[in-house]
């Protein structure tokens, strides 16, 4: 056995079915050991070819943080492994444990700036929890142990490092054996929770805003703001955690936001914030009495002032507060906010959907609105960065079985569809759906031909406005009128139907019904088309003068610059969605 064949045994035997990548030169050691485990239909592990490796890194932080098990991607010495990085970024940023295999130029080439050199152990440094790289036959088992240990011990993404003439070294210690431990759990000091109590019990209106971190305890929380009558709040990372089941949710803060929520932290006299690390801090209520629980002190204080910080997973958390609170008989502040959330989904985020069955371009609202309602219950959502965050976050629907993944910490255009290709390769039986903007589509457009190539049955829904919206949207916000945002129609349908990929593209609201139930129902990889209104713009919940006149202020140089028509065309556009009350 050799230490490549070592490496790829310890991946089988810790549960590794898929390794993401493209074989190469010094990777190859790699890949053959590889093609000897016969596959996972063998009890062994398949190798999925993708056309670039960003796409390798970004399936991989799919697989991961959808199974919770160790997924692997991998590239070859110099630019392979390269185009990993941002990938990775995002599964790091994601806590998704990917284990990223870069190989490296022959061990005595290393210094001599020789052909593709780069320095593979400080390159992945800021984006990983553990980087090492393999320099002899007996430290290799224990640095690729330690890097299975790092990755599903601290969430996060592992890299080894390994010069491709190293790998075809003979082993020389015996594989050893990794079990995972169980996990275990962060409770909260009982002084912190009787605090917590105490301030409750004190407080008049409350509001939670909670995060990602609140996974496994929504009955919990719907108890707790049951008691209080508090309006519960969440992140886009939470939505799929907290907002179904819970009649006290009242949406998003932010920009991509909709709803309540920033209505009812602002107006709260105690707000919790569980399980989030916000990075808005605009957006939140300085001034306001606030406990944060995570179970990362870090974290706790840094977006805004906390009187009272608590470590803790929120789980046992909330499990220890309910005894303590006293049922608050006065819930006018929860009813105030509730109304008003309906108010603003009714009025504003309801009226995209309204009557626009008639309105060409197509208003993209009214087609997400349309996906979210013939989606499977347990579909798998995957969503680009800019507006297709927008669409998601207001119009699909959560339930308790949905999955949304997004790059929504690292923020990477592109993600959508090769997080599809991860998220259907770990599920093969769901139906997984990438909502992708023709921005983010274009970037890795090449990687249509992965699920393709495996009959992934992927299904792609393009929302094609021929610009960037959300960059158009920040310049517009900022006083700057929208330039270079905007690029020439391309036919994404046909381009998929080139690569063999069941397409349609959709110009007519009248058609989407039927477009979209062909489209998800298909048996194998499809793509659907829909060409959107460029000028739809996500209007927040809360607009701030300053945004008001940052608008204005842009508008009025589009006109000045000859671009009347386009400024009345978005005026359009949008007036009707402004809400009016």
């Amino acid at each position: 056995m050799n230490l490549a064949e070592q490496l790829v045994e310890q991946l089988v035997n810790v549960g590794v079915r898929r390794i993401y990548g493209i074989v190469g030169d010094s990777l190859n050691p790699i890949v053959d050991a590889v093609r000897k485990t016969g596959g996972s239909a063998q009890g062994g592990i398949d190798w999925i070819h993708v056309r670039h490796e960003e796409a390798a890194a970004f399936a991989a932080a799919a697989d991961a943080q959808l199974t919770g098990e160790l997924a692997v991607c991998a590239g070859s010495c110099g630019p392979g492994n390269l185009h990993l990085i941002n990938g990775l970024y995002d599964a790091n940023r994601s806590g998704a444990p990917v284990l990223a295999i870069a190989s490296h130029i022959p061990s005595n080439q290393i210094g001599q700036d020789f052909f593709q050199a780069t320095h593979p152990e400080k390159l992945f440094d800021e984006c990983s929890v553990y980087s090492e790289m393999i320099m002899s036959a007996d430290q290799s088992p224990r640095v690729v142990k330690a890097a299975i240990s790092h990755a599903l011990g601290r969430g996060g993404v592992a890299v080894v490092t390994l010069p491709g003439d190293i790998a075809g070294l003979d082993a020389t210690k015996p594989t050893p054996v990794f079990t995972r431990p169980m996990a275990g759990v962060l409770a909260p000091s009982a002084e912190a929770v009787q605090a917590v109590a105490e301030a409750v019990n004190e407080s008049k209106r409350i509001a939670v805003f909670a995060g990602a971190g609140l996974e496994g305890a929504h009955d919990e929380l719907v108890r707790f703001a049951d008691l209080v009558g508090a309006p519960v709040g969440h992140s886009l990372r939470g939505k799929e955690w907290v907002q179904y089941d819970n009649p006290f949710d009242v949406g998003m803060t932010g920009l991509l936001g909709y709803g309540a929520a920033a209505a009812g932290m602002e107006d709260a006299d105690l707000l919790l914030l569980l399980g989030t690390d916000f990075p808005y801090d605009q957006f939140l209520p300085e001034g306001t009495r606030t406990v944060q629980v995570d179970r990362r002190p870090e974290v706790i204080g840094r977006r805004m002032t906390v009187d009272l910080p608590v470590q803790s997973d929120i789980l046992p958390f909330l499990q220890a507060l309910l005894p303590l609170v006293e049922k608050k008989k006065d819930t006018s502040f929860l009813k105030k906010t509730l109304k008003k959330h309906e108010r603003l989904m009714t009025k504003s985020v309801g009226a995209y959907t309204r009557n626009a069955e008639k309105l060409i371009p197509i208003h993209p609202e009214y087609a997400a609105s349309i996906l979210d309602e013939l989606a499977a219950d347990d579909a798998i959502f995957t969503a680009d960065t800019g507006m297709c965050n927008v669409w998601t976050a207001r119009y699909i629907t959560p339930n308790g079985r949905r999955r949304l993944i997004g790059s929504m910490l690292h923020g990477s255009m592109a993600n959508a569809m090769p997080h599809a290709i991860g998220a259907q390769a770990a599920y093969p039986g769901r139906q997984v759906i990438s909502v992708s903007g023709d921005g983010g589509l274009s970037m890795l457009l090449g990687d249509l031909t992965t699920p393709v190539t495996y009959n992934l049955p992927v299904k792609v829904m393009v929302f094609n406005n021929s610009t960037l919206g959300m960059v158009k949207l920040e310049m517009l916000v900022d006083q700057l009128p929208d330039f270079g945002v905007d690029v020439p129609d391309t036919h994404y349908a046909n381009i998929a139907a080139a690569m063999g990929m069941k397409s349609e593209r959709v110009t007519d609201p009248k058609d989407l019904r039927r477009a979209i139930g062909e489209f998800l129902s298909h048996d194998g990889p499809a793509l659907l088309e829909v060409m959107t209104d460029p000028n739809a713009l996500s209007l927040p919940p809360e607009i701030t003068p300053e945004q008001v006149f940052g608008f204005a202020t842009a508008m009025s140089k589009v006109v000045l610059n000859g671009g009347a028509g386009e400024a009345v065309a978005m005026a359009k556009s949008n007036l009707r969605n402004i809400p009016r009350w």
